[in-house]
């Protein structure tokens, strides 16, 4: 007698699935695949042993579909992209941006639930660098590079369409407040500071803090822990009234997109073609990304000038300086957050802890047979990768605040009301309020 399969997983499943036609599909899809289910199951057990001369057949194996659906993300991705740059850059339509991003959310978001993500593939590019033993994958690599590469041509365009993180705080903005200047360029330093350690705790093989901290992916996969929903839903009630919070002052790879985007060969424009000085757009950017046309006598009157200039860019090299020696100094603390590290300094100050049945992690490392001298050498070489580690994060951060404040004394001459390349996220709104036609 067969026995019976236990369904409930399966149903549990398909009803956490947030579209009603998707789920009815995958339902129909499965009780389809039910009788291979039966059989599967029965191939736990040893076979039995017919006495009317039945030869069990063999098992035929499908190939798996998992890669194939990564390239076909890949090409998702790629449309995507190359629909948002048409939109914003020849339609000029904050309409489509809107519904493209709208797909986006759909798709990248709750149906792939937020995998594969470009943002979190910094990670996977750092490791693949640092452990030789570590491959990876294309499509992982293509998620990387696409956005960037795309951003290098048309501007931030990954961010207005394709993006389900910036998608699903971008449509809860309800009455957007403008900050001040100071504390726009002062949170603005945050994304690096996290883009440091991410790759600094992927590249000693510490953690992914990118997705592990991701506030959206659990909203995405209907799982998330308490405190990730907290956080979760604390960013979309913040983005109501502050644009876009994760992707203004958070995001990592938001910092590799504005460095692209600086360099742009083409970019939205809030005109299609000569400035006539309206004002209609000064105040239609909920993230603060318009930059206003200068004005050369409150300029000189801000006392902005060569030797203000020269005084900050002498002083970057003591930045510099300074933040390798907080880095150096810091290193010891990051490093607790690796696991192997942590084991070892909670072994060594607590010996009695090997009688603690109940500690998972001081028992599964007495199971694997490792000395405890085996585990301090791994935990002091990881340590000295932390060390190297933390005083280039250091200095990188050192070489950020320097150039911020260089930034604030540099003079740009300009005429019209113009987008800021590297802050402005392409979602075409401004161009709306643009009374000038082609």
């Amino acid at each position: 007698m067969k026995k019976p399969i236990n369904l409930k997983p399966v149903f549990t499943f398909f009803q956490s699935l947030p579209f009603g036609e998707v789920r009815r599909g995958f339902l129909l899809f499965a009780f389809c695949l039910l009788p291979f289910a039966s059989f599967t199951q029965q191939q736990r057990f040893p076979k039995p042993d017919f006495s009317t001369g039945y030869e069990q057949p063999s098992t035929i194996v499908p190939e798996p579909r998992a890669l194939a659906l990564e390239y076909f993300d890949v090409a998702i991705l790629l449309v995507v992209l190359s629909l948002a740059s048409w939109l914003v850059l020849k339609q000029r339509s904050r309409q489509g941006v809107l519904w493209l991003s709208l797909f986006t959310l759909a798709y990248f978001g709750f149906y792939r639930e937020g995998c594969i993500c470009s943002i979190g593939s910094i990670q996977n590019l750092t490791f693949s660098f640092a452990d030789p033993n570590y491959a990876i994958s294309a499509t992982v690599l293509l998620f990387f590079i696409l956005p960037l590469g795309f951003t290098l041509f048309y501007g931030r365009t990954f961010c207005a369409g394709a993006c389900p993180l910036g998608a699903i705080q971008d449509v809860v903005i309800m009455k957007p407040i403008s900050l001040p200047k100071w504390l726009n360029k002062t949170l603005g330093l945050i994304p690096y500071l996290y883009l440091s350690l991410a790759v600094l705790f992927a590249a000693t093989g510490t953690d992914f803090i990118i997705c592990r901290y991701d506030p959206f992916v659990g909203i995405f996969r209907m799982d998330a822990k308490f405190h990730m929903v907290v956080l979760g839903i604390a960013f979309l009630l913040m983005g109501m009234f502050v644009a876009r919070p994760y992707c203004r002052f958070l995001c990592p790879y938001g910092v590799l997109l504005s460095w692209m985007s600086r360099f742009s060969k083409r970019h939205m424009t809030i005109t299609p073609s000569k400035c006539i000085q309206c004002k209609l757009c000064a105040n239609s950017c909920p993230f603060d990304a318009i930059d206003f046309p200068t004005n050369e006598k409150e300029v000189i009157k801000s006392g902005l000038g060569p030797k203000r200039f020269l005084t900050y860019a002498l002083v970057i090299p003591l930045w510099v300086a300074l933040g390798v020696f907080v880095g150096a100094k810091s290193h010891t603390f990051l490093s607790k957050a690796n696991p192997d590290i942590y084991l070892a300094e909670l072994l060594i100050s607590n010996p009695e802890i090997k009688n603690d049945k109940d500690n998972i992690d001081v028992q599964t490392f007495l199971s694997s047979g490792k000395t405890l001298e085996v585990l301090v050498k791994e935990a002091e070489v990881i340590r000295s990768k932390f060390y190297i580690g933390s005083m280039i994060a250091g200095g990188f951060m050192g070489l950020v605040i320097g150039m911020t404040l260089l930034n604030t004394v540099v003079f740009r001459k300009r005429q019209d009301y113009e987008p800021h390349r590297g802050n402005c996220f392409s979602c075409a709104r401004c161009m709306d309020y643009c009374p000038v036609e082609k």
